[in-house]
């Protein structure tokens, strides 16, 4: 397959709309992308033309982003680009679109703190450091060395 593949950093510009299907888990939102130029003559950086997506997600993506993103987070999204155009009340439109294959915030921005969603539980995240199923905490697992070097 010859699939036009895009990563594109910008912000979420609507809430995560999250629902089932017979499939799995499906989200869609919109994302802005702002261009930025610099201008030699000011010596400043300039605004452009901010560029709008919808960007679909599916199964685990789509649940994970609709627990984690909201409105205005910079994020930084990859997936397949596809254009589709529809024709409305004899008005033929173009759409620009995003299968997502992965999404994160965009940490050049901001912090972020990642939490690992449980296995078996959907929906259920938690810290790796928290006692609990699901988790492989190697640090806990991993012999101290002051109880090896006490042996």
């Amino acid at each position: 397959m010859n699939d036009t593949m895009v990563t594109v950093a910008g912000n979420v510009a609507t809430n995560v709309e999250y629902r089932e299907t017979a499939t799995g888990g499906m989200a869609r939102f919109r994302f802005a992308v702002p261009s930025r130029r610099w201008d030699r003559r000011s010596g400043n950086w300039t605004d452009g033309p901010t560029s709008f997506y919808t960007v679909f997600a599916w199964r685990s993506l789509a649940q994970n982003l609709a627990a984690s993103v909201s409105v205005g987070e910079p994020l930084l999204v990859h997936g397949r680009l596809k254009v589709r155009e529809e024709e409305t009340d004899g008005r033929r439109r173009t759409f620009v679109d995003i299968d997502a294959l992965a999404a994160g915030h965009d940490l050049t921005r901001g912090t972020s703190a990642f939490r690992r969603v449980m296995k078996g539980k959907p929906g259920l995240t938690g810290r790796p450091d928290e006692a609990g199923p699901g988790f492989e905490n190697t640090a806990a697992s991993a012999p101290r060395e002051s109880a090896v070097a006490a042996s």
